[in-house]
C-alpha cells in the first residue's frame, strides 16, 4: 500500500521520506533478497559503481538470495559483464549489452570532460589520438602507463596525464580480466569494449529509455535526481515526453517526483532489515536529494575527502559504518541501537560473512559509537 495524501484538491499526491525510502529499497532489491542471477541484477540496477574491485560483490551480497562471489566473477570472466567508465565519469560494472549502449549515450559528457585538460592537450589532434590509442590497445591490452608512454612519443610536449585522460574519454576502454575477478589479482589493463566483446557498439540508448530504467531501479525521482545519477544534463525534455506515461508525486519539500505507474511503492511501515553496503554503493550516490536514505544529521558521515566508507543501514536508513579487520567485523553505529536492532545487525553481519568469506572465521564487535 502506498502512503500518499493530497494536501490540495487536484495536487499531486505527497510521498514522505519513509515512503520514498521503502520504494527505493524495494527497487534496489534491499527489502528482501531477490532470487535472480547476478547478471540480471546488474542489468536491473543499470550497473554497479565499481571504482574498486570488491564493492560490486558486496553490493550483490546485500541484495541477492544465494549469492556467491563466483556468481559475478564467472560472467565477468566470460565477458558477459565488464568494468568501464560510464555515468558520472566513474567505473561501473555493466552487462555487455549495457556497456555497448550506455557508453555511447554518455559520450558527449566524456567529450566535455576533456575541456578541463585543453591546456595540456594543446596541439594534440584528438581524432588522431583516439585512432592511435585504439590501435595500441586492440593490438594488446595496455596499462594506462604503457598507453601514456606510447602517446608521449607522438606528442612529447603534451601533459602526460591529459593524454591518458583523453584516451579514456574518447574511447570506450574496458578493464580486461583477471582485473575484477574475485580472489584474483591483476593490474588495470585496457582494451576497447568492441574488441573485448567481439561486436560493435550498438546505437546509443535513448534518454527516454534510460529514464524509464532509472525510475524502475531508483524511483520515484526528480529530474535532478536522474541527472545526478547519469552525470547528464537537459533530461527535462525526456521527462516531458514521458509525462503521459508516468505518475507524479510531491516530496516533503514540494519537489515534483516522477514514477512508473505500476512500480512498487510499499507501505512506509514495511520492515527493512539491516544491510551491509560497500563503499560507493548505488543507493547512496544516485539522487540529488539523498535524504530518502541519509538522515540530515548524518550527511557527509559516509565520506572523508575522496574516501568512501562501507555503510550500514538500519530500518532502511544510513546508521553507521563497518569494516573488516584481521579477524573481526567491526560495526560503528552513529547512534545508539536498541537491543533488538543490535541482534538484527549481528544476524545480518553473520549472513554477509557466510556469503563473502565462508572459509574465514570473524568475530563481530561493535565499535565506539560515532556521535555526530
Amino acid at each position: 500500500m502506498t502512503n500518499t495524501k493530497r494536501s490540495v484538491v487536484g495536487a499531486a499526491p505527497h510521498l514522505g521520506t519513509r515512503a520514498l525510502n521503502r520504494a527505493t529499497l524495494e527497487r534496489q532489491l534491499l527489502l528482501r533478497p531477490a532470487r535472480i542471477s547476478a547478471t540480471a541484477a546488474v542489468e536491473h540496477l543499470v550497473g554497479l559503481q565499481a571504482q574498486n574491485v570488491k564493492p560490486p560483490y558486496y553490493a550483490l551480497a546485500a541484495r541477492l538470495d544465494g549469492f556467491t562471489p563466483e556468481a559475478l566473477s564467472r560472467p565477468m570472466a566470460d565477458r558477459e559483464v565488464v568494468r568501464i567508465v560510464t555515468m558520472r565519469s566513474t567505473i561501473h560494472t555493466h552487462t555487455a549489452d549495457d556497456c555497448l549502449t550506455l557508453r555511447p549515450l554518455v559520450q558527449p559528457a566524456r567529450d566535455r570532460e576533456l575541456t578541463q585538460f585543453r591546456k595540456g592537450l594543446a596541439g594534440v589532434d584528438l581524432d588522431r589520438l583516439a585512432a592511435l590509442a585504439r590501435e595500441l590497445v586492440e593490438t594488446e591490452p595496455r596499462t594506462m602507463k604503457q598507453l601514456r608512454e606510447a602517446l608521449l612519443q607522438e606528442w612529447p610536449d603534451a601533459d602526460p596525464q591529459a593524454l591518458s585522460v583523453a584516451a579514456r574519454c574518447r574511447l570506450p576502454l574496458v578493464q580486461v580480466t583477471p582485473r575484477g575477478l574475485w580472489g584474483r589479482s591483476g593490474q588495470v589493463s585496457l582494451t576497447t569494449a568492441e574488441h573485448w566483446l567481439g561486436r560493435p557498439a550498438g546505437p546509443a540508448a535513448t534518454p527516454d529509455s534510460v529514464v524509464l530504467r532509472y525510475l524502475a531501479a531508483f524511483g520515484p525521482a526528480s529530474v535532478r535526481d536522474t541527472q545526478t545519477w547519469a552525470g547528464l544534463t537537459r533530461l527535462r525534455d525526456a521527462f516531458e515526453r514521458l509525462r503521459p506515461r508516468l505518475v507524479t508525486f510531491r516530496d516533503d519539500k514540494g519537489v515534483e517526483l516522477f514514477d512508473l505507474p505500476d512500480a512498487p511503492r510499499p507501505d512506509p511501515d514495511t520492515p527493512a532489515p539491516p544491510r551491509f553496503l560497500p563503499e560507493f554503493d548505488n543507493l547512496l550516490l544516485s539522487h540529488a536529494d539523498r535524504t530518502r536514505v541519509v538522515p540530515p544529521e548524518y550527511r557527509g558521515r559516509a565520506w572523508q575527502g575522496n574516501i568512501a566508507y562501507r555503510t550500514l543501514l538500519v530500518d532502511g536508513f544510513l546508521a553507521g559504518l563497518w569494516r573488516l579487520e584481521e579477524h573481526a567485523l567491526v560495526i560503528e553505529p552513529f547512534g545508539r541501537l536498541t537491543r533488538a536492532q543490535r541482534e538484527e545487525v549481528t544476524a545480518e553481519g553473520e549472513r554477509m560473512l557466510r556469503t563473502m568469506h565462508p572459509e574465514t572465521s570473524y568475530d563481530i564487535r561493535f565499535g565506539v559509537v560515532r556521535d555526530a
